[in-house]
């Protein structure tokens, strides 16, 4: 992955980040200074992408400490947890979140305990944690494209949907990990990228990063993939994912459902790429998983530009749920889960949490 650019990063007491909005035509750095201005990130998708939004979280719930001026520690923990109720509230579906805010918890109360403890040194253990899980996520993103070669074939033509790459995490990506493991070990001959409507992840984000670094890269509107499908112009798909059940439904980008039946339709292997941090045993199946519904003016306009009558109303469901039958396995940094995905799932996540 190009070194000339980042998703974002803890810097001289704020956060750093690439606003997401503004590509592929501008590259503009935000600083954050506070709490809200994290959350509004979040929310307003200067930054997305599960594992991002987990490591956005993180560092917001670090600016929350560094900036409070509590003189106590009880201060301190009432300033953090309000910090962190408000980034809980920011983007409901992606698992990722509040996984990231359970661990600032734990470290918030580990810090607070400990012999000695006083807001400077909560303070300065809160920034270290934070910086510590954006460090993590590039690693297990490596982790899962190392994993993801056992599924990608020679000379492969590659068809992802949204952006599960670096803008989608700390660096190197899932789904977008795999296809650069698999582009550095000479397999791949092309990334075919829906555009993913309607906030254009595929054509704005995956084609822009894929392009940096020299990866062969075609966009195709949502409704080609089919036709190219049948006249056998795809060998694999894989995606991210922003939460998946105990049994391996997976919560994506809208239109990640569609692609998984034309898959199964024409014999194609449909693979998710995530980290076990989007894995939620907690949630039994799909239909247990909150679908976040957004606002008109991102179906409505192109851009700038209104594309619907006035008065017309629309339905935007941010993300669809795949059922795991369509899934050939799920890649994580431990490796390939494959059907039944209760039973292989919990023995990746059981086996992740002994290994601490």
């Amino acid at each position: 992955m190009s070194g000339t650019w980042f998703t974002l990063r803890w810097n001289d007491g704020a956060v750093e980040m690439l606003d997401q909005r503004r590509l592929p035509r501008e590259e503009v750095y935000l600083t954050l200074r506070d709490v809200e201005s994290v959350a509004q990130a979040i929310e307003t998708m200067v930054v997305r992408g599960a594992p991002a939004i987990g490591c956005a979280a993180a560092l917001g719930v670090a600016v929350a400490a560094a900036r409070s001026d509590a003189a106590e520690l009880g201060a301190l923990r009432r300033d953090v947890h309000a910090a962190i109720d408000r980034l809980a509230k920011t983007r409901p579906t992606a698992v990722n979140l509040f996984w990231g805010l359970g661990r600032m918890r734990d470290e918030l109360e580990r810090a607070a305990a400990a012999p000695g403890a006083d807001v400077a040194s909560v303070r300065t253990l809160l920034v270290a944690r934070a910086s510590a899980i954006v460090a993590e996520d590039v690693d297990v993103c490596r982790a899962i494209g190392r994993a993801g070669l056992a599924v990608i074939p020679d000379d492969a033509r590659i068809l992802t949907h949204c952006n599960a790459g670096a803008l989608a995490t700390a660096g190197y990506g899932t789904a977008l990990g795999v296809v650069r493991a698999a582009f550095e070990a000479g397999r791949v001959r092309r990334v075919l990228a829906d555009e993913t409507r309607p906030f254009l992840q595929g054509a704005r984000l995956t084609a822009w990063e894929l392009q940096k670094d020299a990866i062969p890269v075609t966009v195709i509107a949502d409704a080609m993939a089919g036709h190219l499908m049948k006249h056998g112009e795809v060998d694999v798909v894989v995606v991210g994912a922003d939460r998946i059940a105990a049994n391996g439904d997976t919560a994506n980008k809208i239109g990640t459902y569609t692609v998984a039946v034309l898959a199964q339709r024409h014999g194609i292997p449909f693979y998710v790429a995530a980290p076990l941090s989007t894995v939620d045993l907690a949630t039994p199946d799909g239909d247990a998983i909150p679908i976040e519904e957004r606002g008109r003016a991102e179906l409505a306009r192109v851009g700038e530009t209104e594309i619907l009558p006035d008065g017309v109303p629309v339905r935007h469901p941010a993300f669809d749920v795949t059922p795991h039958e369509l899934i050939a396995g799920i890649i994580t940094e431990r490796g390939v889960a494959r059907a039944p995905y209760a039973e292989s799932l919990r023995a990746q996540v059981e086996a992740a949490k002994a290994a601490r």
